[in-house]
């Protein structure tokens, strides 16, 4: 999981800033909770830097201008329209997060909520992945909590008196957002299965390193343009198509075999999806995974393809077939989630 950034705009139009609430909570927003306050360019920032952060993959959602009330939607077709330097990517923000461990104490989850979103534009129209690290952070920090982390070193990494403010703060905020969710999930050394579930291998995108893209608009995660650019392993869907995917998996699974943690992880993801337009786009997108592997692995990596046959076999009561598809997956991505413990 991601740790967000510190260098989110200070603003008095942000419900979430200290002078609206009298708290300096954090974390995401829903709707016109945590709307940002501000649409200017993003602040400078010493995370400036070329290091690849490699290890997150990411499960986003963009939404129309329509979607999101006001202050916000006014606040995000400023953004998509302001000029200067182009828009900061998924890197970028990794960046601005490590950075903001440095300090003593450090800073795992932002004072204010981010003004920054992934842009893109689908047949004309614009589509926005608001970034909310702040919500993230406190859910990535939840996670650190009862994770197999040991404690003295999550102890040295976040002291408890630091994390026991934060916990206290989320809570606090939770009470006036009660809906609040992120538009952007995060995996640390691995994709899911259940993300894959969303996809068909045709809306597949492979860009090798330096290559020119094809797609709807470009990846967060690619880099800046150029010889250089980064390689890019995305899937991209309607909404309409990934919910759809997701009830003929479950209705599949559930036919076949017991409830257990598959079909409790396709549940979780349905919920999430249905709080959002029903024109949203729903990405899939390697990140820094493309910096972990080969580029032959890259080009012959089809997960989604592999998770497709396998619900197809379960569906025709071939579990052989199921079985053999999904020991194609997990075996690739093994090794992937194996690269966390290289030295």
């Amino acid at each position: 999981m991601s740790v967000p950034s510190s260098d989110s705009p200070d603003s008095p139009d942000s419900p979430d800033s200290p002078d609206a609430s009298g708290s300096s909570g954090s974390s995401d927003a829903s709707g016109s909770a945590g709307a940002p306050g501000s649409s200017g360019p993003p602040a400078s920032s010493a995370a400036a830097t070329s290091v690849l952060v490699p290890y997150a993959g990411y499960l986003r959602v963009y939404e129309p201008l329509a979607a999101f009330p006001e202050p916000e939607r006014s606040h995000w077709a400023r953004y998509v329209r302001r000029p200067g330097p182009e828009l900061p990517d998924a890197q970028d923000e990794l960046r601005r997060s490590l950075a903001a461990l440095v300090p003593v104490p450090p800073v795992p989850v932002p004072v204010q909520e981010s003004a920054e979103a992934f842009v893109t534009t689908v047949d004309g129209t614009v589509l926005v992945c608001p970034w909310r690290t702040r919500l993230r952070g406190w859910l990535a920090l939840a996670e650190l909590e009862g994770g197999t982390l040991p404690a003295p070193v999550l102890d040295a990494m976040l002291p408890p008196v630091v994390r026991a403010q934060l916990t206290a703060d989320h809570e606090r905020w939770r009470t006036r957002n009660p809906d609040a969710r992120p538009w952007i999930r995060d995996a640390a050394w691995r994709v899911p299965l259940r993300w894959f579930v969303l996809f068909a291998d045709e809306e597949r995108e492979y860009v090798p390193r330096g290559g020119a893209g094809s797609g709807t608009g470009a990846a967060p995660g690619a880099g800046r343009p150029g010889s250089g650019a980064a390689p890019v392993l995305r899937y991209r869907t309607p909404m309409a198509q990934a919910r759809r995917r997701l009830a003929r998996a479950l209705k599949a699974l559930r036919e076949s075999i017991e409830e257990g943690p598959m079909t409790e992880g396709l549940v979780e993801v349905g919920r999430w999806l249905e709080e959002f337009h029903p024109r949203a786009l729903v990405e899939l997108d390697y990140g820094g995974l493309v910096h972990a592997v080969g580029a032959e692995v890259l080009a012959a990596d089809h997960s989604a393809a592999d998770v497709a046959e396998g619900i197809e076999a379960l569906r025709a009561g071939d579990g052989d077939a199921a079985m053999a598809a999904y020991e194609r997956f997990a075996e690739r991505w093994r090794a992937v989630r194996d690269l966390q413990f290289a030295n």
